[in-house]
């Protein structure tokens, strides 16, 4: 990505104002000579910051403003290690509701929809996000939270919800539940906005038939605002990004090099106009690629890729790198397999043991079916598997986020 004018600038304004006061970036950036960073390819060697720098910095580290500017704060959704704490000022609040309120607008949503949010309140920032953002377009918001399925499906049958706000598997277990109670008449959705974790395409198309709806990706991280930084458009060709917020780089996840447009690898976000806890530099974990050229919606901000997975996803067996996005690719091309799967590894006797369970299609013959996907992974991915094929709703759905890689060898 070629940084523009605008953003060198607001990066600059960024660091001369973090390196003049007493935070986070004043340490970490110690010994640098900001007035000598004159063009990308000089902030391009500046250091990283990771999330172990974040959590070091718990419980208000990274605050960069005083007390008194501070209005909210989030914590990541993680559940080991010690808590990642951002700091909010009104102006943080007031641009991610602007953000928010653009990729709603980006999605076709407007003020006459009603809006059902599902993803958790409180800390998380993603509720609250999905929330400000329609408030900030104008539209009704129905502010449920997770879980109570009952209750789910009864607003959204009772308050004609017109927008559903997920993540991929609670959306898939509405979608079941829907289809399982023969309601779908009486549901009234056209749009999903789905967030907060990868999902496959095969996945994608069984909700959105499911549901009847339009499906868009949503991305963000509470580490930068929260969802709302970046969204799919109407032709499901990547993810535009608000570059005027922020600005991304693709490196390479081992090196740190940055890659050309189109090489796959870490996302790593700079905000450019954050004042509670800006960010430089911030290294994602997720794997994507910049798509080039312009996209047919129109739009100018730039895009990339649909999140591929995370470099802290990869598991490693019989040393082959695997993916969780590559098993997803792997069961789309296998017709009678669902996107539900759990890949179970362990150590036995000596040697790493993998175990696939795949939902199936209701009457796919389950031995053919085994042996289909025994040699799609064999083929695809490099390893040999013990496949078990189990029923649609066989496996456990999740109300939050959906583990699907078991590495029990630790």
């Amino acid at each position: 990505m070629k940084m523009t004018e605008t953003q060198f600038q607001l990066i600059k304004s960024q660091l001369k104002t973090l390196t003049s006061q007493d935070c986070f970036y004043k340490r970490k950036l110690e010994g640098i000579d900001i007035d000598a960073i004159q063009s990308q390819e000089d902030f391009e060697k500046l250091p990283f910051t990771w999330k172990g720098d974040l959590r070091d910095a718990y419980p208000l580290g990274l605050q960069a403003v005083p007390d008194e500017d501070i209005v909210r704060i989030h914590s990541s959704s993680g559940t080991t290690g010690t808590p990642v704490i951002i700091p909010y000022t009104a102006q943080d609040v007031s641009d991610w509701a602007d953000m928010f309120a653009r990729c709603y607008e980006m999605a076709g949503i407007n003020k006459l929809d009603r809006i059902q949010i599902t993803p958790g309140y409180g800390l998380w920032t993603a509720g609250i996000g999905f929330q400000l953002g329609a408030e900030r377009l104008g539209a009704m918001t129905i502010p449920m939270g997770p879980g109570n399925t009952d209750k789910q499906l009864r607003m959204m049958v009772d308050l004609k919800s017109t927008v559903l706000c997920a993540t991929s598997s609670y959306a898939l277990l509405l979608a079941e539940e829907i289809e399982k109670r023969g309601i779908g008449d009486q549901i009234h959705l056209r749009k999903g906005v789905i967030g907060s974790e990868r999902w496959g395409e095969k996945m994608r198309k069984r909700i959105a038939k499911e549901l009847g709806v339009q499906l868009y990706d949503i991305y963000g991280l509470t580490e930068v605002y929260g969802p709302g930084i970046g969204i799919s458009c109407d032709y499901e060709c990547g993810m535009h990004m608000w570059d005027d917020y922020i600005y991304f780089e693709i490196v390479n996840p081992k090196t740190g090099e940055v890659l050309p447009d189109g090489e796959i690898g870490e996302l790593v976000i700079t905000t450019l106009k954050k004042q509670g806890a800006p960010l430089i530099r911030y290294r994602t974990h997720d794997l994507t690629r910049v798509i080039t050229g312009d996209c047919p919606c129109g739009s100018k901000y730039p895009r990339i890729d649909t999140i591929l997975g995370r470099t802290d996803d990869m598991v490693k067996v019989k040393g082959v790198n695997i993916f969780p996005s590559q098993i997803d690719e792997m069961l789309s091309g296998i017709p009678g397999a669902s996107s539900e799967y759990q890949f179970m590894i362990d150590h036995l006797y000596g040697k790493d043991i993998c175990t696939l369970f795949v939902e199936i299609d209701k009457g796919v013959d389950k031995t053919s079916m085994e042996a289909a996907i025994t040699a799609g992974f064999k083929a695809k991915i490099g390893i040999t598997v013990i496949v078990k094929p189990v029923d649609i709703g066989e496996l456990p759905r999740s109300e939050k986020k959906s583990t699907r890689v078991f590495d029990n060898r630790y």
